[in-house]
């Protein structure tokens, strides 16, 4: 071989090396921006209050008699954030009542603030009842001047079938607003999942496995008492069950969730998720990137069972009554509440500091209001 072959070969060389590697480069970000790209449209920026001790209560809502507590005790926090995630993550879950596979319409069926603790871990949730009478930015000029309903409907008013709401959120997003500007609630990401991909979601997991502790959950679910395995459908029929009332059927979509829980906690379904995920992205609405729901999987194998909480206010705060509705011309049955204490729970919820942990009470309350069996922990 000459000299001048050899210094050929090593040119050649060179550039195949120069190629491959910038191949390389270029299907390595593409992943990256793959992982990084958000499933949906972000939330849009919210207003948050300055300080968790200024919160004023909106107009419709009356003076509060409560006080609130000067301090807070927070949890200790001894480790940094795992599975590569933020410290803290807030998510809005919702469970829409639509029944075909579109986001066209449907209300809120299920609302809840989600607090993911990255560090400790810990897992929190936080159910808004659905007939609160709220005020929905953005509804106004399409609705005569009317700026209140039930909280259920934001979430419609935002979807494509309304629009009165122009931004690619759609009712999620709206939701979203909703709890910040009535409640101070400080969303980062939502999942909103109809009833349709609910059920397939369940069957996709071999159906879940549900306890009935006794004989009132019995009562209000209408299954007897012990262990019952339930296909996607009957999961669905349990947590929209509402025969003893609407906080009765929070307790029973807490015991859906925490069947759900144990068993994406199994090897086999953990296993699973990756794949579940690419089946079912089309038909969830989420601004989540692969990357953090891949996070968030990381998480979920490492989360003990006692930190996993699922809270709701106390019933005592809600008085049942009627308001006169201009949209449907009649009076209408809604939840009425206090804003200023429902305010302090969820800030303090945000914080860590309600519920407490599992094995601890201590956490201040705000008034004299009993803050007993306001959290149900999955077992």
């Amino acid at each position: 071989m000459t000299k001048s072959q050899r210094i050929i070969i090593t040119i050649l060389s060179v550039i195949a090396f120069t190629l491959m590697a910038s191949i390389g480069v270029f299907v390595y970000q593409a992943a990256v921006g793959f992982a990084q790209k958000p499933l949906g449209p972000s939330l849009p920026t919210q207003a948050m209050p300055p300080t968790w001790t200024a919160l004023p209560s909106p107009s419709s809502a009356p003076e509060s008699k409560a006080t609130l507590a000067p301090t807070l005790s927070l949890p200790s926090v001894t480790a940094g954030p795992r599975c590569g995630g933020p410290a803290l993550m807030n998510v809005l879950v919702i469970g829409a009542d639509t029944r075909g596979d579109n986001y066209t319409y449907g209300l809120a069926d299920a609302i809840r603030l989600v607090r993911v603790d990255f560090s400790t871990p810990r897992v929190s949730a936080l159910e808004f009842p659905r007939d609160l009478w709220v005020e929905i930015p953005h509804i106004e000029d399409n609705l005569n001047g009317q700026d209140h309903e039930k909280i259920n409907q934001a979430f419609l008013y935002g979807q494509p079938g309304f629009k009165y709401w122009d931004d690619p959120t759609e009712g999620s997003g709206l939701l979203a607003l909703t709890l910040n500007l009535n409640f101070g609630a400080a969303v980062d990401h939502y999942v909103t999942v109809n009833m349709r991909t609910f059920e397939h979601i369940i069957d996709a997991m071999g159906g879940i496995d549900v306890v009935i502790p006794d004989e009132r959950t019995a009562k209000s679910t209408g299954l007897k008492e012990g262990t019952h395995h339930l296909n996607g459908a009957q999961a669905l029929k349990l947590a929209r069950n509402r025969s003893g009332g609407s906080f009765e059927r929070a307790d029973n979509q807490n015991i859906v969730l925490c069947a759900v829980r144990k068993k994406l906690s199994s090897p086999q379904i953990l296993a699973q998720i990756p794949a579940m995920i690419e089946t079912f992205q089309d038909n969830i609405r989420t601004d989540f990137t692969p990357a953090q729901l891949s996070q968030l999987a990381c998480l979920a194998a490492q989360m003990p069972p006692e930190n996993i909480s699922l809270a709701s206010f106390p019933g005592d705060l809600f008085k049942q009554t009627r308001v006169y509705d201009p949209v449907f011309d009649k009076r209408i049955a809604i939840l009425e509440a206090d804003f200023v204490i429902l305010r302090d729970f969820v800030m303090r919820f945000q914080l860590g500091a309600w519920p407490p942990p599992a094995a601890s009470s201590s956490t201040p309350a705000p008034s004299a209001i009993d803050e007993e069996d306001t959290a149900y922990v999955c077992q």
